[in-house]
This record gives structure tokens, sequence and C-alpha cells, in this order.
């Protein structure tokens, strides 16, 4: 189970996302299969969908699509952005012309495409969502875009906040940066229902009161992007820690990882964990140096 946040300010926007990967109910136990068998702490969630230029993308929700990671799903994509996929060169974006909305549109249609063919040998799985962000060609603010499989259903992409405008947005075990930055919990309707008696039809109302009133507005169009960078990460850390002492298994958590895309400095890794020594492979280290 993930944490992914997006942060967007006029100088660009933070990707941010934790490393756990919860494997549920696969290990037979003497109360039947046990709902989460294990927590692992070293996927990866957060990528840049072309080396060197200004897009990238937080994933969470399915950790795979059949055999295949999605970490190693998104590098396929990747291939075929760069024109390095032989049967899929029609995929290959233009420095000049491409667009956020085209990015995520492909981004949908790949992986739409590989959610189909890994239901017909495993019906149940999980929802899976990504927020794609970065600069369209030319392009002087980013732009940030929802893409997400629910209940097998799977939207157009969804811009989350005007060009113009900055925010936070996140997904995932999300219950204590509802609390943090929007003033209540996602249990609030049901309490204000079944133990205050607050008629339906007056509950939406009084939640958007509520979130008037009580939402945190951390994230300011003219914060600079180091600050941005902080809040990604605090807030990140906050939601670990919070599932860390919450009753229940630690399904956010390890490494924070955390990227910064600007129009100029274009895709940066800010923390970044790595499988291999960096000391011992030069030549890959300083492939990474030369597209990060």
């Amino acid at each position: 189970m993930t944490i992914a946040i997006s942060v967007k300010i006029n100088d660009g926007v933070v990707l941010a996302a934790d490393s756990a990967s919860t494997v549920i109910g696969e290990i037979p136990g003497p109360q039947g299969l046990a709902p989460v068998s294990n927590i692992y702490n070293n996927a990866n969630k957060a990528f840049n969908l072309r080396k060197g230029w200004p897009i990238g993308a937080v994933t969470w929700g399915a950790g795979s699509l059949g055999n295949a990671s999605i970490s190693t799903l998104i590098k396929d994509l990747r291939d075929r952005f760069s024109g390095r996929d032989a049967k899929r060169r029609d995929w290959e974006l233009n420095r000049r012309t491409y667009t956020m909305e085209h990015v995520a549109g492909k981004l949908r249609e790949f992986i739409l495409e590989q959610y189909t063919e890994a239901r017909k040998t495993v019906p149940n799985i999980s929802d899976l969502g990504f927020m794609v962000a970065g600069y369209s060609a030319g392009a002087a603010l980013a732009d940030e875009y929802l893409v997400e499989i629910t209940n097998e259903e799977c939207a157009p992409p969804r811009l989350l906040h005007k060009n113009e405008e900055s925010g936070i947005s996140w997904a995932g075990m999300g219950e204590p940066l509802n609390r943090l930055v929007l003033g209540y919990g996602t249990g609030l309707p049901v309490v204000m229902q079944q133990n205050l008696g607050v008629p339906a039809n007056q509950i939406q109302p009084a939640i958007r009161a509520i979130q008037g009133a009580l939402q945190a507005p951390l994230a300011l169009p003219a914060m600079p992007l180091q600050d941005a960078i902080d809040l990604a990460k605090f807030l990140a850390d906050v939601t670990i820690n919070f599932w860390r002492f919450a009753p229940g298994a630690p399904v956010v958590g390890g490494p924070i990882e955390i990227a910064a895309i600007s129009k100029h400095e274009g895709f940066r890794w800010v923390q970044r964990k790595f499988y291999y020594d960096r000391a011992l492979n030069p030549e890959e280290d300083h492939d990474n140096r030369e597209h990060e």
C-alpha cells in the first residue's frame, strides 16, 4: 500500500512516494488466508517517463500486473516514449509538440492494455492509479493528470489543478493527510449521519463548510521549489509515521523517494534508493547522472 503525493507550485511540481509493497492473503494460516502476509519496503513508485525530459509519475494501488511489476511496465512505456520499442515507434514523443495531456492519455492506454491482459489469468486485481505531472513542450507552468482504474473502470485522464493553480494532491493511504490538510477524516460523513443525525442531503454541504473553514493552505503558488520538496517529504513522513503507530500492519513505509520537475532543470531526483552500490557500477551511475 502506498502514499503518493504531488505538490504543484509556480516553479514546478514535486512527486513523492513511500516504498512499501504489501502482499495480501497469499499465506495460509490457522484462520485461513492471512490478511497481510508480508510487507516489503523497496518498491519503486516514482518514475521519470522519458529520461532527460520534464515528465514524471507516481503510482499507488496494485504493485504488479501479471508477472510484471509496475516499475518494469513503466520502463517499457518509457522505451515507447523514447522510440526504443521497434514495434511501437508511433509512440515516440516529439520534443517540440508533446503535451502532458497526451502523455497521460498514452500512459492510460498502455496501462489499461496491460491490465486487461493480466485479468485473463488473474481475475481479481487491486485498483491502480497514477498522478502524471510535468511540462508540456514550451509550457511555462506544469500540469498534473490523474489516471485511475477503479472497479475495472478507467476514465480519461483528469486534470488535478488548472494550469495556473497550485496545490497538494495525494492518493493511497491518505487518511492522515485528509485530517491534516483538509481538516477532517474520511469517517466524518458516517459519524455525522449515524451519530449526530444529520440528514443525508446536508452531509456534503456540511463537509464543504468544514473544509472551507479548516483546510490548511500549505502549498502557496510563490513557494520556492526547495520548500515544496520539504513539504512533500514532510507529508510523506507524517503518513508513514501515522500508519506506523496506528493499530495494524505498517502498510506505508520504507525509504521516501522524491523527484522535482521544473521548467529549466527538468526532472531531478532529490531522494532515491538504489539496489546496487553506485561505486561498483560507474557506467550505470554515469548514465543516471546524465539523465537525472
